[in-house]
């Protein structure tokens, strides 16, 4: 466009180039030259700028340098009975204290008087490197019990002696084979399963249908003394882990004595701890405890705990004792 623009005015001062200004001619031409030699002219494109490398670096390591805020560290206890919780860490309490609080909450909420006490358990997984617990459940009776409903339990048995056994000791539905078919269709249901070591060949066909209720050893549901797996599944209670890594269950009522809640609660934790070796560390990370219409309380975790015996110790103790009872004439 500026070329075509400049051969234009050379066309129009031709012809009088020599009597308006002396040497038009050659700065006219000199003028077309260098329009022609320029680049084309782009009228909306912006011009590049080049990346400016160093600019960026920069903004990196600010960043980088920029700490996050350090928070405030929390205060151990409030002066006043008004006070901001986030800015104090959360009080525990001895296990004693903690219940006679949740009956002292109960007095004055006005609520009902024998609601459940529930406990909520924080487990620590880990085990060496990458490896960890499984999730678990398990069933464990309790010392005190705290309601009047029982479960229900099937017992596979063939034999009519064992059939005659189970019944005695309040099994709900005792059976063979006969019984897979109701149980496929639904048309038996119970709480858990037992089985004798006889008839588990025949029960694999339940196996994907009952899944964690399937008759097992490790779970004490399957073998041979009947009244002793039926008192536990009909009397015991049932937990199991959550979300990986917590239990959720309750262990008592709160009309009842606090030595019987706390018993009840011991027995829960011990059971809990077979699970995880105690030489890796304790199993229980937290403790909380509450009634159905209370508050969390977190409780001190010293003396709730089953704690790791010194083997060692014992072992040198042991064959100290047996270098004092060394006869006089082996040692000579």
């Amino acid at each position: 466009m500026a070329t075509h623009a400049g051969r234009c005015l050379w066309r129009v001062l031709a012809p009088h180039r020599g009597c308006i200004i002396p040497g038009l001619d050659r700065r006219l031409a000199a003028a077309s030259a260098m329009v022609s030699a320029a680049p084309p002219f782009r009228l909306y494109a912006a011009a590049a700028k080049p990346a400016n490398r160093s600019s960026q670096k920069t903004r990196k390591e600010e960043t980088k340098k920029k700490q996050v805020p350090r928070r405030r560290p929390l205060m151990a206890k409030p002066v006043d009975d008004v006070y901001l919780t986030w800015h104090y860490e959360r009080p525990s309490y001895e296990v004693e204290k903690a219940v006679e609080m949740l009956k002292k909450f109960q007095e004055l909420d006005f609520t009902y008087p024998k609601q459940f006490v529930y406990i909520n358990v924080f487990l620590d997984m880990a085990l060496q490197k990458k490896k960890k617990v499984e999730p678990f459940t398990s069933t464990v009776v309790l010392p005190y019990r705290f309601s009047d409903q029982t479960n229900k339990v099937l017992v596979f048995t063939e034999n009519e002696q064992e059939a005659e056994i189970a019944r005695e000791n309040g099994a709900a539905v005792v059976g063979g084979v006969e019984l897979i078919k109701w149980i496929l269709e639904d048309e038996i249901q119970v709480d858990s399963y037992i089985a004798v070591p006889e008839i588990m060949p025949k029960l694999i066909p339940l196996r994907s249908k009952l899944k964690r209720k399937y008759p097992n050893t490790k779970k004490n549901s399957l073998g041979h003394d009947i009244p002793k797996m039926l008192q536990l599944y009909r009397d015991g209670l049932e937990y199991a882990v959550q979300d990986e890594c917590v239990i959720k269950t309750r262990i008592a009522r709160l009309d009842m004595p606090t030595e019987q809640i706390i018993a009840n609660l011991k027995t829960v934790i011990n059971d809990i701890c077979t699970f995880k070796p105690l030489t890796y560390g304790p199993f229980v990370q937290r403790l909380v405890i509450r009634s159905s219409t209370s508050e969390g309380l977190l409780l001190h975790l010293d003396g709730l705990l089953p704690q790791v015996e010194k083997v060692e110790e014992k072992e040198e103790d042991a064959e100290g004792d047996e270098e004092k009872h060394v006869p006089e004439s082996a040692s000579t």
